[in-house]
């Protein structure tokens, strides 16, 4: 369920098992939340195609494809990354059918009954790769429906007849739209209470900022445009002015255009939200193979993968986990697997998760 790199890469390592009949259902077309994105918005992850030399391109969900290759740039956009994700689709025939909405779905045991917008699916094992960006997040802050989510295409454009503006989180995407508008020649004020721009001790990029975003946010401080603030967001107020975020230290962030919550997404589990149990966090539980711990039978991979403080985030880490679901359903109906040892010797298989989370060492 999902054809972007999760659902599609799944169904790739799932066809590899003999006698495994397999569908892909997409309530849009192929990558729609990638063909979603922002104009501006680009991946935080390098392509470059390594593959012949046993380093497979961060961003494939293929051991022979590379989206450097293939679309000719190196941080893809939405709409080229879609482009890539159709063309491996149809390489490798993969069966999706697109414009299906799946409505419900329900478990009895034996199999599930997948309702969608073209009629009902019954299926033994159902994976969720719906992905996070149908479920923004929005902070606990009074009046937050006055200011606009990061993942809306407004966020992006050029404050009319303003020059201040007012960044609530600042992770990747709300650095990122900061030095956007810095670009454009905006003051952007970056809030946010953890102040991840100066995070500790360790190298997992789903908790320090990317190398890129970094050489971009030393270029916004240089031109004295971009101020990083420590506090928590309290309230939106519209004023003359425009908008005013107070912070509940009392300090007061005065911006000329709607502020922009740069707050992250939920795990947009849709449909099956109540077949999972979830962590002390809100994330999905799941088992060491990434399976619901009370509905046997659904899988889960995409961003929302948790599994203690590990965040499967990024396509170079969730695709790790491709061939670990092939493998368990496989095992399950005691079908052939060795032909997933392909995926390991191309460094796309993590079944040992102990090794993950390990710091460089310079």
């Amino acid at each position: 369920m999902g054809a972007g790199p999760a659902g599609i890469g799944t169904a790739l390592a799932l066809s590899v098992l003999p006698q495994v009949s397999i569908g892909v259902v997409e309530r849009g077309e192929i990558g729609q939340t990638f063909a979603d994105w922002p104009d501006k918005q680009r991946f935080l992850t390098p392509s470059f195609t390594g593959n012949g030399f046993g380093a497979t391109d961060l961003n494939a969900i293929h051991p022979e494809t590379s989206p450097a290759f293939s679309l000719g740039v190196d941080y893809p956009d939405g709409a080229q990354y879609a482009r890539y994700l159709a063309a491996v689709a149809q390489h490798f025939e993969v069966p999706v059918s697109t414009g299906t909405e799946v409505t419900a779905v329900r478990a009895d045991g034996q199999a599930f009954r997948v309702d969608t917008s073209r009629g009902p699916i019954r299926a033994r094992t159902l994976v969720w790769a719906g992905g996070e960006f149908t479920e923004p997040t929005a902070p606990a802050v009074t009046n937050a429906a006055l200011a606009v989510h990061s993942s809306d295409s407004r966020a992006w454009q050029a404050p009319a007849h303003s020059d201040r503006l007012v960044v609530i989180g600042g992770y990747e995407s709300g650095i990122d739209l900061a030095c956007h508008h810095v670009q454009r020649g905006s003051r952007v004020t970056v809030l946010d209470h953890q102040h991840p721009w100066n995070a500790g001790a360790g190298s997992d990029p789903s908790y320090q900022l990317a190398p890129r975003t970094r050489q971009r946010l030393d270029r916004a401080m240089g031109t004295g445009r971009l101020k990083l603030a420590r506090g928590r967001a309290a309230s939106i107020e519209q004023d003359r002015n425009g908008y005013l975020v107070r912070t509940t230290g009392g300090a007061r962030h005065p911006s000329s255009a709607q502020p922009v919550l740069a707050t992250g997404f939920g795990p947009g589990l849709g449909p099956v939200a109540g077949l999972f149990a979830r962590r002390s966090d809100g994330w999905p539980l799941l088992t060491a193979d990434d399976e619901s711990t009370v509905t046997p039978g659904l899988f889960l991979n995409g961003p929302a993968l948790r599994h203690d403080d590990l965040r499967f985030c990024f396509v170079y880490k969730f695709r790790q986990r491709y061939a670990q679901i092939a493998r368990t359903i496989g095992d399950r109906f005691s079908r052939d697997t060795s032909g997933l040892e392909y995926w390991r010797e191309a460094g796309m298989w993590t079944d040992d998760l102990s090794c993950c989370g390990v710091s460089c060492a310079c």
